[in-house]
C-alpha cells in the first residue's frame, strides 16, 4: 500500500459487521484505512464484532482498537470521541457508516415507530458523532468527514423512512461541509448503490424469503455496469480517497458509488 492515511487517526463508527460470506462496508473501511497507514478506532455497538475487525487489522499488521458505543446515544459519541482524543490525541479522519432499514414500507403502509426508528438511526448516528468531533477537529484546524447515505436518497424507491433518512443525511452533510471550511475541515457524502454485502443479501433475504441466490441474481440485473453489484470494497476505495489529502479540495460532494444506477435520474 502507499500509506495514503499515514499518521492519521481515523474513528470508523459502524466498524462491525451483520454477520454473512462477504464483507460489509465499514468493516472494509476500517480494513483499508489500516493498511493505508492510519490509526483506527473501530467502533460498533457490538463489541465483538469491532474486536472482530481489529483482529483482521492485526493480522495484517496494522494498528486498531476497538471501541463500544451506541452511534445513536450522544452521552456515547462524546464518550467515544474522549477516548480517541486520550489515547491518540487527535482525531484526522471521522468515518460514519450505521444505517438501517427493516420495518420500512410505503406512505400508505409505514408506520410510526418504524419511521421513527429509522429516522432515529440513521440521523442521530451521523449528527452525534460529527457533534462531538468537530471541537478537536476545529482546534486542530482541519479534518475529513465522510458519511455513508444511499442511492435511495436520489432515487425512486417505496422506501419512504429510509430514503427520507438519507437525503437527509445527503442534505447534513452539504450543511456541514458548507458551515466548517472555514476551520479547514472537509465533509463529503458516499452515496452507495445495490452492494453484495451481508445487511443487504442476508437481512433482505431473511426479511422477504427470497433465497439468497435468488435476490443476488435480481439485483445483479439492475446495475447498469457490468450487471452485477458493487462489494463494500468499492465503497471502502471512495471513502479512503475523500479521507486523504488527495481530496484536499473537496468539500461537499455527493459520490455515488452505485455502477451507474442513479445516472438514469433525468
Amino acid at each position: 500500500m502507499s500509506g495514503r492515511l499515514d499518521g492519521k487517526v481515523a474513528l470508523v463508527v459502524g466498524a462491525g459487521q451483520t454477520p454473512g460470506d462477504t464483507i460489509g462496508n465499514g468493516r472494509a473501511t476500517a480494513i483499508l484505512f489500516a493498511r493505508e497507514g492510519a490509526t483506527v478506532l473501530a467502533v460498533d455497538r457490538r463489541l465483538d464484532s469491532a474486536e472482530e475487525t481489529v483482529r483482521l487489522i492485526a493480522d495484517e499488521g496494522g494498528v486498531a482498537e476497538a471501541f463500544e458505543a451506541d452511534a445513536t446515544a450522544e452521552a456515547d459519541c462524546a464518550r467515544l470521541v474522549e477516548a480517541c482524543l486520550d489515547r491518540h490525541g487527535r482525531i484526522d479522519v471521522l468515518h460514519n457508516n450505521v444505517g438501517i432499514g427493516g420495518g420500512d414500507a410505503g406512505p400508505a403502509h409505514l408506520d410510526e415507530e418504524a419511521w421513527d426508528r429509522i429516522l432515529a438511526v440513521n440521523l442521530k448516528s451521523v449528527i452525534f458523532p460529527c457533534k462531538h468531533a468537530l471541537p478537536p477537529m476545529r482546534e486542530q484546524k482541519g479534518g475529513s468527514i465522510v458519511n455513508i447515505s444511499s442511492i435511495a436518497a436520489v432515487c425512486a424507491t417505496p422506501i419512504v423512512a429510509y430514503k427520507a433518512s438519507k437525503a437527509g443525511v445527503n442534505a447534513y452533510t452539504q450543511s456541514l461541509a458548507v458551515g466548517n471550511a472555514k476551520y479547514g475541515i472537509r465533509a463529503n457524502v458516499i452515496m452507495p448503490g445495490l452492494m453484495n454485502t451481508p445487511m443487504a443479501i442476508e437481512g433482505i433475504s431473511q426479511a422477504t424469503g427470497i433465497a439468497r441466490e435468488e435476490l443476488i441474481r435480481q439485483r445483479d440485473a439492475q446495475v447498469p455496469l457490468g450487471r452485477k453489484m458493487g462489494t463494500a470494497w468499492d465503497v471502502a476505495y471512495a471513502a479512503l480517497f475523500l479521507a486523504s489529502d488527495e481530496a484536499r479540495f473537496i468539500t461537499g460532494a455527493v459520490l455515488p458509488v452505485d455502477g451507474g444506477q442513479s445516472a438514469r435520474i433525468g
